[in-house]
């Protein structure tokens, strides 16, 4: 299914109306199933559906490893909305308590805390140790790249994309979609699938770092997160429990790190 579908719509210039042809980003549902059952519902842009899946599972904390999955793929053939992550016997009596409280973390009730919210993700996410490191001088080199994998942001003006790169800033994966969550977890479900993840150091995004962002991140055990937007503070909150380095641009280039300053060679006490 193309992720793409043009639209007519009205244009008012210079006091005049015409009719346009716009090209618009597909928003549709995938529903992810775990072991047969109704796990969660996400609203997505078409493609890389089970890269998508393993993302989204890994940030769950249903699997660590890809050979926690016995079996991932679509219901049929003919329907792509609908994903089927079986896991294995092990990991199943592993995850029961995730299971039973379906979809903890990424539909997370109003009304919850930023402290509660936080001590909850500690169940499934553990601080790092600092290992990964960037040159200040290279975080434009980084974030080019990432401007240089956005077709389909170019096409529609509406998605978001996420990149990850090794410790070299070599490009390992990238993906947009209407859902900024939704584009990470495509692109790290590649690298987790492709059995390459322990390669991934820095992640680059087209949006601003929330804190399911950084609980993404912190699943695929990276390090560095920077971003085109400035983060939340609930996000800065988890990313200084965790260890990690959370960084954006400014408007005039500037970089603004938030947490992790260590990691950025060329600062300054």
């Amino acid at each position: 299914m193309k992720p793409v579908r043009n639209h007519r719509a009205h244009r008012y210039r210079g006091g005049r109306i015409d009719i346009v042809n716009q090209n618009l980003i597909i928003e549709e549902p995938l529903s992810i199933r775990i072991d047969g059952r109704p796990y969660a519902v996400v609203m997505r842009t078409p493609g890389e559906e089970i890269a998508h899946v393993a993302g989204f599972c890994l940030a769950e904390g249903l699997v660590d490893s890809p050979d926690d999955f016995a079996a991932i793929g679509y219901c049929s053939e003919a329907d792509v909305n609908v994903v089927t992550a079986t896991m294995t016997p092990q990991r199943r009596r592993k995850i029961g308590g995730l299971l039973r409280r379906r979809g903890f973390v990424s539909q997370t009730s109003c009304g919850i805390c930023g402290k509660e919210l936080i001590d909850d993700l500690h169940q499934i996410v553990q601080p790092m140790t600092l290992t990964s490191s960037l040159a200040i001088d290279r975080v434009e080199t980084a974030v080019g790249l990432l401007n240089s994998h956005q077709a389909l942001y170019r096409r529609t003006g509406g998605s978001h994309a996420a990149m990850v790169l090794d410790p070299e800033l070599e490009l390992m994966s990238h993906a947009e979609d209407v859902g900024r969550h939704n584009a990470l977890d495509k692109a790290v479900g590649k690298v987790f699938m492709a059995g390459r993840l322990q390669r991934a150091a820095v992640i680059v995004l087209s949006s601003r770092i929330s804190y399911e962002l950084v609980q993404k991140a912190a699943r695929a055990h990276v390090e560095i997160v920077i971003a085109l937007s400035r983060p939340t503070q609930l996000a800065v909150d988890l990313g200084r429990r965790l260890n990690m380095s959370l960084a954006s641009l400014g408007k005039r280039g500037d970089l603004l790190i938030y947490s992790g300053k260590k990691r950025f060679s060329g600062t300054v006490a």
